[in-house]
């Protein structure tokens, strides 16, 4: 009896590319599955197939749409972030001019530093000039003596103590105050460019396949190790009739050996 034979193992090859073919077609199913239209009362969002890849997988592409309302007030804000670049841009011109002008801090915080003098101080001492002179010639003192020229001395002195202090007290807000207005064209440009940015589309994620593709691989490593089992069960029994055959041969010439029976010419 011919004993039976294995079984053949799958073609690697052929189920590689069995269980890539089911991996794209779970991941299409699932894609398809998870590609739900939308629509909410600020607009919606639609998928549709728009052709193949290369490979032959479908290619789906996503439309966002804006209701009426909503899309008058996007495009509003497209115009105004467009005015507002478009200013910029005029506008940015002067920063070359700007920059080219020599800047120098210490006589720009004089100049502020003066103005807050001019604006505060002036008046106040002007007045207290006045009354000065006024209680002066009330008290008898006339210009042109010694004691209306020392008084005056020590008005002018207390005067000038006063403005001394007040430019030590005034330093560090008159370079703010510098600063600040030599800046000040700088950082308007900037906000105005700034203000012009594209904002990107928001966009809802789109689908994630998550369908679990067919295990091509082990339902083939399973049909080969129950094939095998099978294999091994036949050549058991194969084997088993196998010795049983050759047991009753034996027995039957050691009986013809016993019975006195004699072989012909040629047996061996």
């Amino acid at each position: 009896m011919n004993p039976p034979q294995a079984p053949p193992a799958p073609d690697p090859v052929a189920t590689a590319n069995a269980q890539s073919a089911s991996n794209v077609k779970s991941a299409t199913t699932q894609y398809e599955l998870g590609a739900t239209n939308q629509n909410t009362p600020q607009g919606s969002s639609t998928y549709q197939q728009i052709g193949t890849w290369a490979d032959g997988t479908p290619r789906f592409a996503q439309t966002t749409t804006l209701n009426p309302g909503e899309q008058k007030i996007y495009d509003t804000g497209v115009q105004t972030r467009q005015n507002l670049g478009d200013i910029g841009t005029a506008q940015s011109a002067k920063i070359g001019k700007l920059l080219d002008t020599p800047f120098d801090v210490n006589a720009a915080r004089d100049t502020k530093i003066a103005d807050i003098q001019k604006t505060f101080l002036d008046p106040q001492w002007k007045e207290s000039e006045d009354a000065q002179r006024t209680q002066l010639f009330n008290s008898g003192i006339r210009p042109g003596t010694e004691a209306y020229d020392h008084a005056m001395r020590d008005f002018s002195t207390n005067r000038q103590r006063a403005y001394d202090q007040s430019y030590l007290d005034s330093y560090g807000a008159g370079n703010q105050a510098a600063l600040t207005e030599r800046n000040q064209p700088i950082n308007e440009i900037s906000a105005l460019l700034s203000g012009s940015q594209v904002s990107m589309p928001n966009f809802t994620g789109t689908p994630s396949p998550g369908v679990a593709p067919t295990d091509v691989i082990g339902a083939q490593g399973q049909a080969l190790n129950q094939a095998n089992v099978g294999y091994q069960g036949n050549l058991a029994n194969s084997m088993g009739i196998n010795s049983g055959l050759f047991g009753l041969g034996s027995a039957a010439l050691g009986g013809w050996g016993r019975s006195g029976f004699k072989a012909p010419s040629g047996w061996s």
